[in-house]
C-alpha cells in the first residue's frame, strides 16, 4: 500500500508570505495598525480586492500613492503568474495554469453554463492521496496551497467573469467546486478559512452564497467529522468510485484506514446537521467498477445508510494520456445510472466539459 500523508495542516514551509485573504476582518485591522496606518485603510484594501477584484495599486485611488504602495506590497503580494489558458466548448471553458511564487503550478477550471458560472479551484499542489486513475494523484503531493492562494483563484475567476472574458458578455460567478487538484480535508483548517473568505459577504469576503460551494473528499472521516461542526452550508461531495471495500482499497487507497460504511456513516452525520444531501462521485471506469452488480449494491448500501439524502454523479472518465484506464461504453454507463435510479437512489451523470483541453484535474500541469 502507498504511505499516504495524512496529516491536517501541514507546516507553512513553502507557503507564500501573509497576505490580506489569509486574515479575518479584525485581523486586518491589526496588520494595516502594526504598519503605521489607520484601522480603516483595512476596509478599503478590502473592498479593492474582495468586492473590486483588484491588485493594482494604481486602481486604489482612495489610498494615497505613498501608502499604497507599502500597503499592497505586504499585504497583497503576488500569490501567481499566469503560465497559460486553454479553453474548449466553443469557449465556455476556460482552464488556467497558474504559478505560485515558489514555482508550484496550481490549475483552476471556469465552466460558464446559461444559468450559472462555476470554477474549479485547488486546495493543494498536487495530492497525496494516489488514486490510480487521477491524474494528480499520480504526481504526489507537493504542498498544501495557503488560505489566500485558494481564495486568489476565485478572485481571478470572478474578475474573468465581470470582465466578460468567456463568451455571453459580463456575468457573475455563482458557484465553487473545490475538485481541483488536491484533497481538501489534508488541508483543512485553510480551506475552511478560504471558504468563510469566498462567502462572507463583500467587502469582508467575495460574497459568494455557501450554498454554492462544493467541498469534495475521498473520504478522510476525521475532516469529515471536523467539517460538520465547523457550521458551514456548503455542499460535502464524497469520491466513492465503487461500493466495496475490495476494490475501494486499490481505487482510493486511503480506504484502507476507512472503510466505505465509516465514509458514509461519516457522510450521513453531515446531511443530519446541515439538512443538505451529500453528493457521491462515481468516476465510470470500464470493466473496473461498471458492473451491473456494483450498481445494485451502490443503489442498497446508499439507500440504507443515506436514504433520500444521496445524489450519485456519474463522471465519464477522462483518461489521462497513455493510462490503461478508460471511460465505461454509453450503453453500460445508462444502464449503470438506471439500476442506482432504480434502487430509489437519485443518479445522473455529470456534464463533461473541457477533455479535449485536459480539464481533469493534474492533467495540464502534468503537461507543464
Amino acid at each position: 500500500m502507498t504511505s499516504l500523508p495524512l496529516v491536517f495542516d501541514a507546516p507553512r514551509r513553502g507557503l507564500p508570505p501573509r497576505h490580506l485573504a489569509d486574515l479575518t476582518a479584525d485581523q486586518r485591522r491589526t496588520a494595516v495598525a502594526e504598519l503605521g496606518e489607520q484601522a480603516f485603510r483595512a476596509k478599503q484594501l478590502s473592498n479593492h480586492y474582495f468586492a473590486r477584484l483588484t491588485v493594482d495599486p494604481d486602481e486604489m485611488t482612495d489610498i494615497p500613492a505613498v501608502r499604497r504602495e507599502k500597503l499592497v506590497r505586504d499585504l497583497m503580494p503576488t500569490l501567481f503568474t499566469e503560465v497559460r489558458k486553454v479553453t474548449c466548448d466553443d469557449g465556455t471553458t476556460r482552464k488556467t495554469l497558474l504559478r505560485a511564487h515558489d514555482g508550484t503550478l496550481v490549475e483552476s477550471v471556469l465552466m460558464r453554463y446559461p444559468d450559472r458560472a462555476t470554477l474549479c479551484i485547488s486546495s493543494q499542489a498536487g495530492c497525496g492521496m494516489a488514486c490510480p486513475f487521477c491524474a494528480t494523484g499520480q504526481a504526489g503531493l507537493t504542498r498544501n496551497l495557503s488560505t489566500a492562494e485558494i481564495v486568489d483563484q476565485v478572485r481571478i475567476g470572478a474578475a474573468a467573469m465581470r470582465d466578460g472574458e468567456l463568451p455571453g458578455g459580463p456575468g457573475r460567478l455563482s458557484n465553487i467546486v473545490f475538485m481541483g487538484m488536491g484533497e481538501p480535508l489534508a488541508n483543512y483548517s485553510r480551506v475552511v478559512a478560504a471558504v468563510r473568505r469566498i462567502t462572507d459577504p463583500a467587502p469582508e469576503g467575495l460574497g459568494i452564497s455557501q450554498r454554492s460551494v462544493t467541498v469534495s473528499t475521498v473520504g478522510l472521516v476525521p475532516g469529515i467529522r471536523k467539517l460538520t461542526d465547523a457550521g458551514l452550508q456548503v455542499r460535502l461531495a464524497v469520491s466513492l468510485h465503487t461500493p466495496d471495500d475490495e476494490l475501494r482499497d486499490t481505487l482510493v487507497p486511503v480506504n484502507n484506514r476507512w472503510k466505505v460504511a465509516e465514509v458514509l456513516d461519516a457522510a450521513r452525520g453531515y446531511a443530519d446537521k446541515t439538512g443538505r444531501r451529500v453528493s457521491i462521485e462515481y468516476a465510470l471506469i470500464r470493466e473496473v467498477n461498471d458492473q451491473p452488480w456494483r450498481a445494485d449494491l451502490l443503489g442498497k448500501l446508499l439507500r440504507t445508510r443515506l436514504g433520500q439524502l444521496a445524489h450519485v454523479n456519474v463522471i465519464p472518465l477522462n483518461p489521462t494520456p497513455g493510462s490503461k484506464w478508460d471511460a465505461s461504453p454509453k450503453p453500460v454507463e445508462r444502464e449503470f445510472v438506471r439500476r442506482v435510479n432504480a434502487a430509489g437512489v437519485s443518479c445522473t451523470v455529470r456534464d463533461t466539459r473541457g477533455q479535449e483541453i485536459a480539464a481533469a484535474c493534474g492533467q495540464l500541469a502534468a503537461e507543464g
